[in-house]
């Protein structure tokens, strides 16, 4: 995704004002917008040989963290370093930001540095690049984009795929570097981890999943150890490797690295098990034409539910994730769809921390008994099905292509908001159906608890600031559905439901989201962009309110720590 250049008057309304380099009280009051907690999970279910495997494991983890900074930047590793060796109140105060950012940027604050332009002789950029180090320092878009348009198809392919880095090679040439090379040490040490792990497991399904990852590390090749990861079936659930593309601010094409090192809550998955029983029921009804909805969807594309017990690189880094839909190879999900991760214990440290504060604030006293953890786990769990809903392959001029292709730097904030309002979408058809009675139950409470949620919800990610995708596509839904009358602004900085015009809205939001992912317009998705990527007077009147909320958690890994001690 790329870097939208908000307009000065957003940039001030969205992200709190910190010039670097930030003094201690001002590390310190960035810090507490996020929430410290300890992190659990239950290991008293697990066999001596997994929790042998899962100590292994957080290892193999810890590598990924130094794999991610780098790719973030490539003076990432020294400042980080210098960092450490400055143990002064203002350097401790610097290393915990810098670490809880993976880097000297702000997530919270449009990504600006808080560090001065030089630090130990590195020269610190004020905005995180938005090639990250992934392409060569210098090297512009118009540059990159021609030379890989030069490409014979083939190698035009590798350039762009998930798994490489462009560099310059000896006569100053683009050239493309395969992860397994330009990460080779750092990989060869993980992928011996996870063989290790892969040994001490008695799982049959962990134990090969395990080893044919270790084999793309070195391979470069994450085809046959992807659908092994679709069908990990075991007491211990980890996500290794490099996965999304947030980082590539450039073109959205390369992939960071990340690991969840989770414990499967086997009681809560087979309660949501119901959900893929649906899947090509949803696929049919989505209120986009007939001739772009998907005839066959990956039904048996498996879900869980687990509580983490580690993350690290991107899956560790700023606003914590509390759900992922994975792997995003198209080739895979064309055949088998995309598998659905749901970190309760993560959610339930946000609803707490976060959501439950927002709503005393932005809801109005009436309306905040319907703020309803089952609605926002549900929701989180629909927004994971319905990014593989929807259109995945484009035709245009008898070529065929991908929505990802097709909308470029666009698509990460398009496909985000898709999957939130398709979500809810598709949370109402099933309402309306009968089909939620034993999870959020049917009739008008239960549709406004739902409604209710999502629209708390929608501030508790504002209040990110407009810094990723999933604030931006936030935006575009909270701004359309309040042009739609489906939310109401009092003008005071509360905000309600109008439960006679809510579905229509998002019917027709959706609408427009999947129509532009079908037909790969990129100059339409610009366009609702610009309309509607911003923060309206009332909506900003809202966040004003909520400056002494925590933005995020932050966790202590609790039960890892405790597995590496034994």
């Amino acid at each position: 995704m790329k870097k939208i250049l908000l307009p000065l008057a957003l940039v001030v309304a969205c992200a709190t004002a910190y010039a670097a380099p930030a003094d201690v009280a001002e590390l310190t009051k960035m810090s507490k917008r996020y929430a410290p907690i300890a992190l659990t999970a239950d290991t008293s279910q697990l066999s001596a040989g997994d929790k042998k495997a899962i100590a292994k494991l957080i290892e193999a983890a810890k590598i990924i963290d130094v794999l991610q900074l780098r790719q973030r930047w490539s003076g990432n590793e020294a400042l980080w370093a210098a960092l450490q060796k400055d143990t002064s109140p203002l350097g401790k105060a610097r290393l915990n930001y810098f670490w809880l950012n993976k880097g000297p940027w702000s997530i919270l604050d449009d990504h600006q540095s808080f560090l001065p332009a030089e630090l130990a002789g590195i020269k610190v950029p004020n905005k995180k690049p938005e090639g990250g180090n992934f392409y060569p320092e210098g090297a512009t878009k118009a540059e990159l984009e021609t030379w890989m348009n030069a490409l014979p198809a083939i190698d035009k392919e590798e350039a762009q795929w998930f798994f490489t880095v462009i560099r310059k090679n000896k006569d100053g040439l683009f050239s493309t570097v395969k992860y397994s090379e330009e990460y080779k040490p750092e990989l060869e040490k993980a992928a011996a981890l996870l063989k290790q792990a892969a040994a001490d497991t008695d799982n049959a399904s962990l134990k090969k999943f395990l080893e044919l990852r270790a084999e793309a590390f070195l391979s470069n090749d994450y085809l046959a150890s992807d659908f092994a990861w679709m069908d990990l079936d075991a007491p211990v659930d980890i996500t290794i490797g490099p996965y999304e593309t947030y980082n590539d601010e450039l073109f959205g094409y390369k992939a960071a690295f990340e690991a969840y090192v989770n414990i499967r809550d086997q009681k809560e998955t087979q309660k949501l098990n119901f959900f893929a029983k649906h899947m090509q029921e949803l696929e049919d009804n989505l209120p986009l034409d007939a001739q772009y909805r998907n005839p066959k969807v990956g039904a048996l594309a498996p879900m869980v539910v687990v509580n983490q017990v580690y993350g690290a690189g991107d899956g560790n880094m700023g606003v914590q994730t509390a759900a992922y839909n994975l792997p995003n190879d198209e080739r895979i999900i064309s055949q088998r769809g995309s598998k659905r991760v749901m970190l309760k214990n993560v959610q339930q440290a946000k609803f707490k921390s976060t959501l439950t504060p927002i709503a005393k604030l932005v809801l109005r006293p009436a309306d905040q008994k319907d703020l309803d953890f089952d609605s926002f786990f549900t929701h989180i769990l629909a927004h994971e099905i319905t990014h593989g809903l929807g259109p995945h392959i484009t035709r245009n001029g008898g070529k065929e292509s991908t929505p990802r292709q097709d909308l470029k730097e666009t698509y990460s904030t398009i496909e985000e908001a898709k999957a939130d309002i398709t979500g809810l979408y598709a949370l109402a058809y099933m309402m309306d159906k009968g089909q939620l009675k034993g999870t959020l139950g049917e009739g008008e409470a239960a549709e406004r608890k739902l409604y209710t949620t999502f629209l708390a919800s929608g501030f508790r990610t504002l209040h990110f600031g407009l810094t990723d995708s999933h604030a931006r596509g936030m935006a575009i839904q909270m701004n359309y559905i309040l042009d739609k009358g489906g939310f109401v602004s009092h003008g005071d900085g509360t905000f309600s439901v109008d439960f006679s015009k809510i579905k229509q809205a998002v019917a027709d939001l959706d609408r427009e989201f999947l129509t532009i992912e079908a037909t790969g317009d990129y100059a339409r998705a610009k366009d609702m962009m610009t309309k509607y990527v911003v923060i309206r007077p009332d909506v900003q009147k809202a966040l004003d309110k909520m400056k002494t909320v925590p933005n995020d958690i932050r966790p202590e890994f609790k039960t890892a720590n405790t597995l590496l001690a034994r």
